[in-house]
């Protein structure tokens, strides 16, 4: 059962009596919980919008009735019944009950309850970019079955006028790409710890194979191999001894600098795009010396310069053939 069908049946149980107070459990005393009503013109980027909350830790509801606000408010979410998490509730005019002078009406009884604080967010966007939007995506306006989209687009403005003059936030999105929208929400609803990109730095073998989901991945097989030092063989990246000869190679200050550098360009332009997660790979042959070497020294640049990676390493004793890949044979 959908979401949806679920609050209508408890709604319909409750009226009917067969749900008693009795039965029904307490609400616990839980801090202020965030309710955001996402609306808008259909086109001006609702689905977007939703999305980037989702990203900045927001449980998000596509297309609920909001005649079942309460319901969803006081269900518990999962794997949080100590915490009242924020919720953003998208609606437009397909949704089902739609009735603009109802949603306020129901915006206005819950933003009397002192234990929610509710915003209402309202995407606009100019009939003329959103009539070019429909005409490159070939869609037919939902409330011009039989008549141009201009006149669909026309409908729906007058029908969602009430909404767009209560709406405590308006953003107009005639003059944005998706990315724009996407950083004005951020910018807007993002706190500093929900902008931060998150960042991984991983070392590897390529003896194991390379790792399935790294967005950018450095061979370091070029550098000279402290495994062929029998001294360096039996340690690791970690070890002070194999920084030091990994950085007598004098190929590695040059590379290392310039993807140092490479990197330091390309993660703020991954954050000003909106993208959410990165993962820098490193990798050596055994994955325990120089992909060890390098990824701890990147990951010390980036803390450097204001970054907080995690750093992994995939061949370092996480199982017992990884303490021995690459170690000396015993001499007999």
């Amino acid at each position: 059962m959908d979401v949806i069908g679920l609050f209508i049946r408890a709604s319909e149980a409750q009226s009917d009596g067969s749900m008693s107070d009795e039965s029904a459990t307490p609400v616990p005393d839980l801090p202020r919980q965030r309710l955001m009503l996402v609306t808008g013109m259909l086109g001006a980027g609702k689905t977007t919008a939703l999305r980037v909350l989702e990203d900045l830790g927001w449980e998000t509801v596509d297309n609920f009735p909001v005649r079942l606000l309460d319901r969803l408010i006081e269900t518990p979410q999962a794997g949080r019944s100590d915490v009242r998490g924020p919720i953003a509730i998208g609606f437009d005019s397909r949704t089902r009950g739609f009735d603009p002078q109802g949603i306020i009406r129901k915006v206005k009884e819950l933003g009397a309850r002192a234990d929610l604080e509710i915003t209402t967010l309202f995407l606009d966007c100019s009939s003329k970019e959103l009539e070019r939007r429909y005409n490159e995506t070939r869609r037919r306006h939902p409330l011009a079955a039989d008549t141009p989209v201009d006149a669909g687009i026309r409908a729906e403005r007058e029908l969602l006028a009430p909404l767009r003059r209560w709406a405590d936030v308006l953003i107009d999105t005639s003059e944005f790409t998706s990315n724009d929208l996407q950083r004005a929400m951020r910018e807007r609803f993002g706190d500093a710890d929900a902008q931060e990109l998150t960042i991984t730095v991983s070392s590897f073998g390529f003896s194991r194979g390379m790792p399935p989901v790294a967005d950018l991945v450095f061979d370091m097989r070029f550098l000279d191999n402290p495994h062929w030092d029998p001294e360096l063989r039996p340690l690791t990246g970690e070890d002070a001894a194999v920084g030091e000869h990994i950085r007598k190679d004098p190929a590695f200050n040059e590379a290392f600098a310039r993807i140092r550098d490479l990197l330091l360009l390309l993660l703020p332009r991954y954050r000003a795009q909106g993208k959410a997660y990165v993962h820098i790979a490193f990798g050596c042959t055994g994955g325990r010396h120089r992909s060890v070497f390098t990824a701890r020294e990147l990951a010390a640049a980036l803390r450097d310069h204001g970054f907080s990676p995690t750093l992994l390493h995939r061949n370092l004793g996480a199982r017992a053939a990884d303490l021995l890949e690459g170690s000396p044979r015993r001499e007999e």
